[in-house]
């Protein structure tokens, strides 16, 4: 056989290796999913009654590993040795797009499955909070306002920030930052609470960004890389500790843990819903179209994932703490995966 141009040799040898791509991810039978600590619960049960539905496929493995982290197995690459779907709590950066996009991850199909809060809670017989977003960030904060200027954070008990709160001295355990919660932290939580203070709102670019997101670091804040057993662990260990944690992991804790209003909102599943309570984010999960048709069953496990009986009103996750899609939301969910519909990139 004859080629007659360099031309003709590269495109049969591209050819060529995405031939032997798909082969590679084909002899692994089994949907492989990693991401948000958050979405791992939900994901599992999804997963479990997936294979059972289902005999025709295997059950999926699940795993988590936070957001970020979940996000960046699935922009490795393409085939067997690469996950096919990430869970996250919070929406792919344009630069995970991007990377996605360098390692060959080009079709890539975004899920909202439906909506979960942050909460803050403590242990049950600790004190009990009623909390505002500015009073966290002079809780976390490494300068404070006083006197119109800021200082280094003199606050090492609730009370002295506001005289309503528990004696109680200040911990905090919050997610570190490979987990989505940890961006929803600082966005609906940390960023109101710190812009509240005028001597903040009038810094200017690197200097306000700064004096937000700078944390103290004298022991009270702890970052958790793990899950939110972890977190539930510290505060076993730390009874005076006030935690972040998803509304569904509280829901399923609720004989250990305590939860604080927010700005006066108690969290649930209607005050979330509604929008009533300030500190809430929908979840996702992200679908490697390269892997579509190649390994069993990821199309199903989407379909089914947003099947009304499974994740709708009534349904097994939202007994989990999920709060659902409106009907339309959902019906426009299914169709992006039926459509392979995929992130726009600029």
């Amino acid at each position: 056989m004859k080629f007659n141009s360099i031309a003709s040799v590269a495109a049969l040898a591209a050819a060529g290796a995405l031939a032997a791509t798909a082969a590679a991810a084909q002899s692994r039978d089994t949907i492989q999913i990693a991401g948000s600590s958050t979405v791992l619960p939900f994901a599992s049960v999804v997963a479990e009654e997936f294979g059972n539905t289902y005999p025709e496929f295997k059950t999926p493995v699940v795993g988590s590993g936070g957001s970020s982290g979940g996000l960046r197995q699935f922009c490795a690459g393409v085939g067997e040795n690469t996950i096919d779907i990430a869970n996250a709590s919070r929406p792919i950066r344009g630069s995970e797009v991007e990377a996605c996009a360098a390692n060959g991850v080009k079709n890539i199909i975004e899920v909202r499955v439906g909506y979960d809060g942050i909460v803050f809670a403590s242990d049950i017989e600790s004190g009990h909070f009623e909390l505002s977003p500015a009073q966290i960030f002079q809780a976390i904060a490494a300068e404070v306002p006083q006197d119109g200027k800021l200082v280094a954070n003199p606050y090492t008990n609730w009370n002295q920030i506001d005289s309503s709160l528990p004696d109680q001295d200040i911990t905090l355990v919050i997610p570190g930052t490979n987990h989505g919660t940890r961006e929803v932290f600082e966005e609906k939580v940390i960023a109101p609470g710190c812009e509240s203070f005028e001597v903040i709102e009038a810094l200017e670019g690197d200097a306000k960004k700064a004096a937000c997101i700078t944390f103290r670091q004298d022991g009270r804040v702890i970052e958790v890389a793990g899950d939110y057993t972890e977190t539930l662990g510290r505060l076993d260990a730390q009874p005076n500790a006030v935690g972040v944690f998803g509304l569904s992991f509280y829901d399923q804790n609720r004989d250990r843990l305590q939860v604080a209003t927010i700005d006066g909102v108690e969290p649930s599943l209607d005050t979330i819903a509604t929008g009533e309570y300030p500190v809430s984010r929908p979840l996702f999960f992200y679908v490697k179209g390269e892997h579509m048709g190649v390994i069993p069953g990821i199309e199903d496990y989407a379909l089914y994932f947003l099947s009304d009986a499974v994740s709708g009103t009534g349904s097994p996750l939202e007994a989990l703490g999920l709060i659902p899609l409106p009907d339309d939301e959902r019906q426009a969910q299914v169709e992006k995966v039926e459509n392979k519909t995929t992130v726009e990139t600029n």
